[in-house]
């Protein structure tokens, strides 16, 4: 018996049209095919995808390539300009979560009407409403309108009824978990349920290392175009020297900007957040500093504060080129090393770099915090320390490769 694929794709297209003055639409709307008064902007251009039950694909790609596009065309929230998709299971998507939401509708009411909308019977969402609220933990403002929600509150409520369908399909887009804290890590170790249980996700990010953690095959869509399909390390390698090249240098400074630093974590279940982060050259603490390649000693010392009853949080250092480019990095899960806490949860991690082995430059120092798994984002630090390298040879490039001349 031949597997049907989870999603099929067959030429699949989507055209916007772009009109100069409203006038112009009611002109097309008149003459028809005989003229034409838009400019048309295609988001997609014939796509064809086949993904089998139990893959976890990545989707990888610039903003306005198309990534968004084709998840909604999957998801059936927009009607694609020419081409199909066949959908083979009940399928869930995390996209715009709470955009059905009626204000004036209270949680419970909300929930009836959009697990309706997302395939539930009366009966299965009969049955499931009460671990729809647990899972949410809102169940006191349960029956208070959703307009008096906080965001949290509402992208809560939305992710549980979300993940209630127990679908056989996932779309993801961007987020792997939702709110803050214990939510938070619900959510993700939720989605990472599904993954191991065999279901079949698709997955959009602009986060390579979480591409390339999670999945086992990848898609990159530049300018509505599919340009690479394959293997996950060979999807990801093509794309990050496509940045490298420099093309998506505005791209690169949207992903800086996004990364955060939770200053004002709570203290409540769930909770692991960064305290401080200092990096010395040759023992001299810095915000922005002036090290010698080949010579100078340089440590990041990490200080972080997490919720005991957790797994002990892990800590990568990464370094980038001032155009937003990631050079090297290191991560403590990598070399299996597991910080020690003391019983109120609080735990330290120091890096060193001895002889510092980047060539001439200036450089960003970042420090991130994740689940034990070095999958889950708890917080980060962009641009730690800006560095500049000074170097007396003429070497080129970025590091120095330990090497020997026979």
């Amino acid at each position: 018996m031949t597997l049907k694929p989870a999603i099929l794709a067959h030429h699949l297209s989507k055209c916007y049209q772009l009109y100069a003055q409203p006038k112009d639409r009611l002109k097309q709307l008149i003459w028809g095919q005989r003229r034409q008064y838009y400019q048309a902007l295609w988001a997609l251009r014939e796509i064809d995808l086949a993904i089998m039950p139990g893959e976890v694909i990545g989707i990888v790609g610039k903003n306005g390539s198309g990534k968004s596009t084709l998840l909604q065309l999957i998801c059936g929230t927009l009607t694609p300009t020419s081409g199909k998709v066949q959908i083979n299971g009940r399928l869930a998507a995390l996209l715009e979560l709470g955009a059905g939401f009626n204000p004036e509708f209270t949680g419970r009411e909300n929930i009836w009407m959009n697990a309706a909308i997302i395939g539930l019977t009366q009966q299965e969402i009969a049955d499931r409403i009460e671990q729809i609220i647990d899972f949410s933990e809102i169940r006191h403002f349960i029956d208070q309108p959703v307009k008096t929600y906080s965001s949290g509150m509402y992208v809560r409520l939305a992710f549980s009824i979300a993940i209630s369908v127990d679908p056989d399909i996932l779309i993801i887009d961007e987020a792997l978990s939702v709110g803050d804290g214990a939510f938070a890590r619900k959510s993700f170790n939720r989605i990472m349920q599904l993954r191991d249980s065999g279901k079949t996700i698709l997955f959009c990010s602009h986060s390579l290392f979480q591409i390339e953690s999670l999945c086992n095959r990848a898609f990159w869509i530049n300018q509505g175009k599919l340009m690479v399909e394959g293997d996950v390390k060979q999807v990801v390698t093509a794309y990050q020297q496509f940045l490298d090249l420099g093309v998506l240098s505005s791209d690169n400074n949207d992903a800086a900007a996004n990364v955060q630093h939770n200053d004002h974590l709570s203290n409540a279940k769930g909770y692991a957040r960064l305290e401080t982060v200092t990096v010395e050259i040759d023992g001299v603490p810095c915000n922005t500093a002036i090290a010698k390649s080949g010579q100078s000693t340089m440590q990041v010392d990490v200080k972080f504060a997490t919720d005991p009853s957790l797994p002990c949080p892990t800590v990568a250092v990464t370094f980038h080129s001032m155009d937003g480019r990631v050079i090297t990095s290191a991560a403590s899960w990598e070399d299996r090393i597991i910080p020690q806490l003391t019983q109120e949860g609080i735990g330290e991690v120091k890096l060193l770099f001895e002889q510092l082995p980047l060539l001439k430059g200036e450089y960003l120092v970042s420090v991130y915090l994740l689940c034990e798994q070095g999958i889950h984002l708890y917080d980060s630090v962009y641009g730690a320390t800006k560095l500049q390298v000074q170097q007396q040879n003429r070497l080129q490039g970025f590091f120095m490769i330990p090497h020997q001349w026979k």
